[in-house]
């Protein structure tokens, strides 16, 4: 039993008495369902009716592959910095991570907590623990072997994955175990798991096979990204024989670190309330819509938008500043002078985001006087694609593979508006940091997409996945342009718009209380 809940008083066996012991550990003045219902329980709690006693706060191990204080790849690096932050201010929060070279290289002296063997043909390790400046606490999983290498999180500086992964985060997930275990640190056992998408999600799996009782939560950030491995690797990453079956970790005859945490965790979250829905569809549910199905009808699958930070403000009122931030991207870019709307792409350059039907819609756009910036690096065959782009419309559109964060925050600044024909889209971050800065997204109406953005207020959502709906959707903002008290009022709706990790920590607060007591 989670040590969070404890021994109860009288009634101790009824759900409101284990109810009383959990909500005791959080702080009261943090707390409110006012704005965010718990909706996966029939009638949500009210925290204010809970009992408070003097518990100690609730123990939560947040398992990451990404932390944007050091390394990341996507959106989950930026979650991972964000959201135990947030959490932080609730309960005794801890992040366990790979000891990739980057966090090694700003931390060369790492507190070691304790040195573990080896198991099956996962490497020995060591537990470190180290503080960032502003004093969130980190356990690093320490194993040069394994994690001191150029590239990402994934893989090499070329692009291609590390042969190893299935070693490279078995690892990782079984060090979480280890720590929900008491293993690791004898000192310090979490109460609740916390784990992330495919790279940690198999530590659903080992906590199991320990016989922890520990409950575990998994955040699927993006269900196209499974982690798929060969059957013969089970041993080698100490899987149990009989979990390699359709009620555990094999799907289609490979071993899913993915299916696995759907199948072993205790509740599963996504990063939007529409995804949650998608996902137990054939057509997004990418082969594990029935599964998925299964946990929503149990009551253990809940969508929660993910947040952005306080450092995306507008740098001042209204929006004379973006004409500035314009004229930075036309110099850069090396645009042309223009009175016309700067579109912009923020974006990995990958099919999942629609780059092709972005490319299918310039035409339009260089024809009704606007010009397009593209940023970002993937598929070699599109960043060829935008390249081309560039060089049939000298002047008017301008492209950067790769990606800086400057570039960026100035793209989102002084656009006037944002591609996003997302073909799928969990959350999304950008249609975020855009509405904040007074650009106007133009979505596919998917996921965190239609969740975020207002049609016609916000920004434009068309539902019509092709090259056809997109343009009908940028000759709405063309439109829109043209008229400028309409696009002024607007940009006023957007950056008006509130998309801080307060609401979500308290979504997220939630669930963890109603898995401590189920």
């Amino acid at each position: 039993m989670s040590s969070a809940i404890g021994a109860f008083a009288s009634g101790a066996g009824t759900i409101q008495g284990k109810v009383d012991s959990v909500r005791s550990s959080f702080e009261h003045s943090e707390v409110s369902t006012a704005a965010s219902p718990t909706r996966w329980l029939e009638k949500p709690l009210a925290f204010d009716d809970l009992v408070l006693s003097s518990k100690p706060a609730v123990r939560l191990l947040f398992v990451t592959s990404e932390l944007g204080d050091y390394i990341k790849a996507g959106g989950l690096g930026e979650v991972s910095a964000a959201l135990p932050r947030a959490l932080s201010r609730k309960c005794d929060v801890r992040i366990l991570m790979p000891g990739y070279r980057e966090l090694r290289n700003r931390h060369p002296h790492i507190d070691v907590v304790k040195s573990m063997p080896g198991t099956s043909e996962l490497p020995p390790w060591s537990l470190g623990r180290v503080r960032t400046e502003d004093g969130l606490s980190i356990y690093v999983v320490l194993c040069d072997e394994l994690y001191d290498r150029e590239g990402t999180p994934y893989g090499d500086t070329a692009g291609a994955d590390f042969a190893d992964n299935d070693i490279r985060f078995a690892r990782l997930s079984l060090a979480a175990a280890e720590i929900a275990s008491g293993e690791a640190d004898p000192n310090w056992k979490p109460d609740l798991v916390h784990v992330n998408d495919w790279p940690s999600a198999l530590a659903a799996g080992y906590m199991k096979w320990k016989g922890l009782s520990t409950p575990s939560i998994l955040t699927i950030h993006n269900l196209a990204y499974q982690g798929l491995f060969d059957q013969s690797r089970t041993g080698l990453l100490g899987i149990p024989d009989n979990a390699f079956s359709i009620k555990g970790v094999e799907f289609h005859g490979k071993v899913s670190f993915l299916k696995s945490g759907i199948f072993y965790a205790s509740h599963i979250t996504t990063v939007s309330e529409t995804y949650a829905r998608e996902i137990t569809t054939p057509e997004h549910g990418c082969g594990l819509n029935g599964l998925l199905t299964e946990r929503m009808r149990e009551g253990r699958l809940t969508g929660i938008l993910n947040g952005i930070d306080d450092s995306w403000a507008p740098p001042a009122k209204g929006d004379a500043f973006k004409k500035v931030a314009a004229d930075d991207i036309r110099q850069s870019f090396g645009l042309g002078a223009s009175d016309g709307p700067i579109f912009a792409i923020v974006s990995r350059l990958v099919h999942q985001k629609g780059i092709d039907l972005s490319i299918d819609a310039a035409k339009t756009i260089i024809d009704n006087g606007g010009q397009l910036v593209v940023t970002g690096k993937g598929e070699a065959a599109l960043e060829k694609d935008v390249m081309r782009l560039a060089e049939r419309y000298p002047g008017k559109v301008g492209v950067k593979i790769g990606f800086d964060d400057r570039d960026a925050r100035t793209m989102f600044t002084g656009s006037d508006f944002l591609l996003m024909p997302s073909r799928f889209e969990p959350c999304g971050l950008s249609q975020m940091y855009a509405q904040t800065l007074g650009a106007l997204p133009i979505a596919h109406s998917t996921g965190g997409l239609a969740d975020t953005i207002d049609d016609g207020r916000s920004g434009f959502l068309f539902s019509n996945l092709s090259s056809e709906g997109l343009v009908q959707a940028v000759n709405r903002a063309l439109h829109a342009f043209a008229k400028k008290p309409a696009l002024q009022k607007m940009r006023r709706h957007a950056m008006a718009k509130k998309f801080g990790w307060s609401q979500s920590a308290h979504r997220y607060a939630d669930v963890y209380k109603q898995t401590l007591v189920a």
